[in-house]
């Protein structure tokens, strides 16, 4: 009788060695994982873009400044227009105020055209708020501030002169 090894006898399995499988399984939970990562920082990048969207909403984008002198050519208001709120606003940096029978009313000035009211200043505080459009800055050079009767006048009566407050209308890149 002829010796034969035992295992020229088994057949070869054709099938995957058992470190081959533990090596897939070891990879596809390290691609899950990255999967779930990946997930993960897509959503806390969308909520923070959303974040700096919201600030930026709430945030006033401010085109038109203006700085109004007094006649000793200190700085008397401050003047900004925010394009967000359709609204000017109109800081006191000085302590004028106007009269119990006065008003103070805003004009805009351009060249070659009458003085355009932008309203009158209602409150004595030191900010104020009055509603505007870009359209109302957009062709005005100076801004001016005069003293009139209670109330204002119309915009065909024109200001009085001389103007208590005058500057020049600034436009800011955005």
């Amino acid at each position: 009788m002829v010796d034969t090894p035992v295992d020229a006898a088994r057949p070869v399995s054709p099938g995957v060695s058992a470190w081959w499988r533990a090596a897939t399984i070891a990879l596809l939970v390290l691609l899950s994982i990255a999967g779930a990562a990946g997930a993960s920082m897509f959503a806390q990048f969308t909520a923070q873009i959303e974040h700096v969207q919201s600030k930026l909403k709430a945030t006033a984008q401010v085109k038109y400044v203006a700085v109004l002198l007094d006649d000793k050519q200190a700085p008397a208001m401050l003047v900004t227009m925010n394009l967000q709120d359709n609204e000017m606003q109109i800081q006191r940096l000085n302590a004028v105020t106007e009269g119990r029978e006065d008003s103070m009313q805003l004009w805009a000035l351009s060249d070659g055209d009458p003085a355009r009211s932008l309203g009158v200043l209602q409150s004595k505080g030191k900010t104020l708020r009055l509603p505007a459009t870009e359209r109302d800055f957009a062709s005005a050079t100076r801004l001016a501030i005069s003293v009139e009767d209670k109330g204002g006048v119309t915009q065909a009566k024109g200001p009085r002169l001389p103007y208590l407050f005058t500057g020049s209308v600034v436009q800011k890149a955005l």
